[in-house]
């Protein structure tokens, strides 16, 4: 095991792959002077800018450069710099990479990773702050990765990279700086679709993924001093879910909490929600409760962007009130 910070694990994966594959590169605006937030620090300086390609201000033509180069048989790495931007090239991802498979017959793919960095970062605004990843959840063809530790980011990302379909994969840039042991070797893959059960427990499930799942384990410590025992689980991989691990913790809990920092309005925590109603209906012992944030602009302002985070007080007053 070794010790090292989110952003650190990220790009120690994207390394190893590299080293690995000479198929696998990256593109992006600002990648040869380390990427906005230092993810790509030093990489240029190892594989040259033929593997870490510095691309022009266009969001759509790195995605379309991208989806051809994974059609001609490489595997890009796609830098999008924050979620919100990489809505300039949707139409690339969503009705060219997601489509492809399918649309050629299953004889062509597109094994290309968009890192769409994610969440609220202090005083970075409306559109440097959203939290996206329910829309694509919504398209088929496409992956959606949400990791919340350091470990989980070294794997995910390397087993999305390794991924023949293409994967939106969403990193919380206020998570950068969380360490956490991670460890070695080119193979440690965290398999696509499986959650985490991060802590065990027995009276309430809740269930969240990115920065979200650290507030969940706060509130978790918090309900235990009442002496509620919640069950909290890191979804890791929005599409597919790890339906299975959800369900059977629902069973055992009798009661379901989803949190999540996206917009409550059709978040994803709606689709879990809806499913576990009808998967689990005559298990559940109180309504589920959805927690997300409001449908409202993210603020500037310090105290107005507190407004809209989940965090653990709130998550725990849900619980201990499906408890009651």
């Amino acid at each position: 095991m070794t010790t090292m910070t989110y952003l650190e694990a990220g790009k120690a994966a994207l390394a190893e792959e590299m080293r690995g594959n000479p198929r696998v590169w990256a593109l992006g605006e600002d990648l040869g002077r380390g990427g906005v937030f230092g993810q790509y620090r030093g990489l240029a300086e190892e594989f040259g800018a033929e593997r870490i390609v510095d691309a022009p201000i266009s969001e759509a033509a790195i995605m379309g450069c991208a989806v051809g180069a994974a059609l001609a048989g490489t595997r890009p790495v796609v830098e999008m710099r924050f979620s919100d931007f990489a809505l300039c090239a949707v139409d690339e991802l969503v009705n060219q990479a997601a489509k492809a498979r399918y649309m050629f017959g299953g004889q062509s793919k597109v094994p290309l990773v968009a890192r769409e960095p994610v969440g609220m970062w202090r005083s970075s605004a409306a559109q440097h702050s959203q939290s996206l990843e329910s829309w694509y959840t919504h398209i088929p063809g496409l992956v959606v990765v949400m990791p919340s530790t350091p470990a989980d980011n070294k794997g995910l990302l390397k087993s999305a990279i390794r991924c023949d379909d293409p994967v939106v994969y969403m990193e919380h840039k206020d998570l950068w700086g969380l360490e956490g042991e991670v460890p070695g070797g080119d193979e440690h893959l965290v398999p696509l679709g499986a959650a985490r059960v991060a802590l065990e427990g027995s009276d309430v499930t809740i269930v969240t993924w990115s920065k979200t799942v650290h507030a969940a384990l706060d509130a978790a410590r918090s309900l235990a001093q009442s002496g509620i025992a919640a069950e909290v689980i890191d979804l890791r991989t929005l599409w597919p879910w790890d339906t299975e691990t959800v369900y059977a913790s629902v069973w055992k809990t009798g009661r379901l909490v989803v949190a999540h920092e996206a917009v409550t309005v059709s978040g994803f925590g709606a689709e879990i929600a809806a499913s576990v109603g009808e998967e689990c209906f005559g298990g559940l012992r109180a309504p589920i409760r959805r927690l997300g944030s409001p449908r409202a602009q993210i603020a500037y302002a310090p105290p107005l962007e507190d407004v809209l985070r989940v965090d653990a007080a709130a998550i725990a007053d849900a619980a201990a009130a499906l408890i009651r």
